[in-house]
């Protein structure tokens, strides 16, 4: 009896190491961004990272586009549009603030969802603690950080919560990963434009192409391919909680990569807020437990 958790244990610790393994990938690649924004800009960035993922994405995928309703298009459409306007906004944010921060702030729209749906009171001091930390982090009113990079993080944020919602009812609506494809597809359509704009001929430069596609792999491909895997094995309530250490890998990654190091109160404000990101899933996931245990059926 005694040995069934040891013989669980390296079945459950495959898929937390994938799902560590993608949140590495995307904050490396979120480091790597930064480095090509002098070269590219940050919109140009955006762009050779969209196209790239969904040239990949449809080559592996190879998405059906008949059957599908208008309701399943315009589904995939909105989707795409949230990962562009996610993706630009969160590019910006690196342009003018650290990495560390700019996950902080942007992790703050998934919670806030995850608070909003769960309508506990102790979801009160979930918000509370990471209101604390954003306070901590902006050193008492953002005095030490770009308010227009904030601005950004926190859009990118809510888009964040956005993508949440609409990747749930793509999943619904299209087969394995053929609606991410679509809309990774959308993205980059509308990405492209803005992408030529900022960044013209510089896009065809072969060194940024391939600067470029490292991100693409790095943010988007590896990832996305290592959190299906996991969450065929994985829990949904485990993989939040997991998601919730990205601003630590996204600071440490800024310090390796970037040399961006973080004060005592910055680092003070990044583990309230990841705190509260766990202590909010881990309150939504005794909810639901509480409910099938008793019959009583959540709320919408």
């Amino acid at each position: 009896m005694a040995t069934a958790p040891v013989a669980a244990a390296p079945r459950r610790f495959g898929p937390v190491g994938l799902v560590l393994a993608g949140g590495i990938s995307v904050q490396f690649g979120g480091a790597l961004a930064v480095t090509m924004i002098p070269r590219a800009g940050a919109l140009g960035v955006v762009t050779l990272r969209l196209l790239v993922a969904a040239v990949v994405l449809l080559v592996v995928c190879r998405p059906s586009l008949r059957g599908h309703s208008r309701t399943d298009w315009g589904t995939v459409v909105v989707f795409g549009v949230t990962m562009a306007a996610m993706n630009g906004l969160f590019y910006q944010s690196l342009a003018r603030i650290p990495l560390g921060p700019a996950v902080t702030l942007e992790v703050l729209g998934p919670l806030a969802l995850s608070v909003l749906t769960s309508r506990r009171a102790l979801n009160a001091v979930w918000a509370g603690l990471a209101l604390a930390g954003v306070f901590l982090l902006g050193g008492g009113g953002f005095s030490s950080l770009d308010p227009v990079g904030v601005a950004f993080a926190l859009g990118a944020g809510a888009m964040w919560a956005t993508y949440i919602v609409f990747s749930a009812r793509t999943g619904r609506r299209f087969p394995q990963a053929d609606g991410l494809a679509l809309a990774m597809v959308v993205a980059a359509v509308v990405f492209l434009p803005l992408g030529i704009a900022e960044s013209g001929t510089r896009l065809l430069n072969p060194v940024t192409i391939g600067l470029g596609s490292g991100v693409a792999v790095l943010s988007s491909v590896l990832p996305y391919t290592l959190e299906l895997l996991a969450l065929r094995r994985l829990p949904a309530s485990t993989f939040a909680i997991l998601m919730s250490l990205e601003p630590a890998i996204a600071a440490t990654a800024g310090f390796l990569i970037l040399h961006q190091a973080l004060s005592v109160s910055e680092a003070l404000a990044i583990g309230l807020v990841i705190g509260a990101s766990m202590g909010a899933v881990r309150t939504q996931v005794g909810r639901g437990k509480a409910q099938r245990e008793t019959g009583v059926a959540p709320q919408s």
